[in-house]
């Protein structure tokens, strides 16, 4: 009778972090109750247990970072950026911007940012109003239906707020030249244009005209954007900080690629093991990520598509504060320094009750 052949591992065992028997995976659990992977039995071997983090949900080690955790606390995040840091933030008006995390950042006192984002949104107009960023580099913004960015444009008009307006092509064509690694990125969409005429007075050293090396046209080339922290805010993401964006990108792939590192705050946390079932959908690579939160609602009042619509009467309250200094002070006062953190919020704002009137349609994802 012939030897028999040693049996040959599987994909799961070929990819299991070392330390783990069969059935055991590195993941998310949430309340002590893990989601077996697609084909597992009940009478695999006991998951490890894991240590519990706030709202009932449990971290381990991403796979091939043994030791290292990613999965923290908002104010952990926020905590590691330093005074005078480059932020790229990942709002766009209304949607997917990152207002917890703009929150959080005031509470902790944060100073001196220098932020950008393709089109000026709801988190960068928060963050400048409350003194957080005195420096901003965008696309320029609205509040889109619910009006302008006041915080924003008030600065710019007193001349508190040194701001560097470029076209929403021309912030991507830079975050991609730094994703890229390259020195400069040649456009031509500025050209005649009054923005350029601007940015020879806000930003003369980071856009230039060389001659064509080909044809000796001449070429204007803009600096690459280089952030200290990309923040993108997510639909889904593992623990290692892969994550799934649904509608709209924008610029986010390209921020995150030219950033020195990412923070990701995603509505849902889920088990690596479906993130790279469907590696096509993964737009941020976890390897550029330091941090991942998971906060529901965490754009709140801007819009996530396929999780939550806007919330019309709280955008409307903000855009009205606003418009003035003490009308600022007082949303403040009660929606960020009144509140210890983003769990106090959304109970401040109405809880689940109102929430739930936000939650997206499942159809139409909004």
């Amino acid at each position: 009778m012939p030897a028999s052949r040693p049996r040959r591992e599987g994909h799961c065992a070929r990819h299991r972090a070392p330390g783990l028997r069969a059935g055991q995976h590195r993941g998310v659990e949430h309340r002590g109750e893990a989601e077996p992977p697609r084909g597992a039995g009940r009478g695999q071997a006991r998951r490890r247990r894991l240590p519990a983090v706030a709202g009932g949900f449990r971290r381990a080690p991403a796979p091939g970072r043994r030791g290292t955790v990613k999965v923290c606390e908002l104010s952990e995040a926020v905590a590691s950026i330093p005074a005078g840091a480059h932020v790229a933030l990942p709002g766009f008006a209304i949607t997917r911007c990152a207002m917890a995390f703009a929150r959080e950042a005031i509470r902790q006192g944060l100073r001196g940012l220098t932020i950008s984002q393709c089109v000026g949104a709801m988190d960068g107009d928060l963050l400048v109003g409350a003194g957080v960023a005195d420096r901003i580099i965008y696309g320029g913004g609205s509040l889109d239906r619910f009006g302008r960015l006041g915080c924003i444009n008030r600065r710019i008009e007193d001349g508190s707020l040194k701001a560097e307006e470029y076209s929403s092509l021309s912030m991507v064509f830079r975050y991609l030249a730094g994703s890229l690694g390259l020195p400069f990125i040649p456009i031509r969409s500025l050209r005649g244009s009054d923005i350029l005429k601007r940015l020879d007075v806000t930003a003369p050293g980071d856009h230039a005209s060389v001659a064509d090396p080909f044809t000796g046209e001449d070429c204007l080339v803009l600096r690459p954007l280089v952030p200290d922290v990309a923040v993108v805010q997510v639909q889904v993401a593992d623990a290692e900080g892969n994550a799934w964006i649904y509608g709209p990108r924008w610029d986010n792939g390209e921020q995150v690629r030219a950033a020195k590192r990412a923070i990701v705050i995603t509505e849902r946390l889920v088990p690596t093991d479906l993130i790279r079932q469907k590696p096509e959908q993964t737009v941020i690579p976890g390897f550029r990520v330091s941090h991942v939160v998971q906060l529901p609602f965490g754009a709140h009042p801007a819009s996530v598509y396929r999780a939550y619509d806007y919330d019309a009467e709280e955008i409307r309250r903000y855009a009205e504060a606003a418009k003035t200094a003490e009308g600022l002070r007082a949303y403040l006062d009660e929606f960020v320094f009144g509140l210890h953190d983003h769990w106090e919020y959304l109970a401040h704002i109405g809880g689940a009750e109102r929430l739930n009137r936000l939650a997206a349609d499942p159809i139409l994802g909004y």
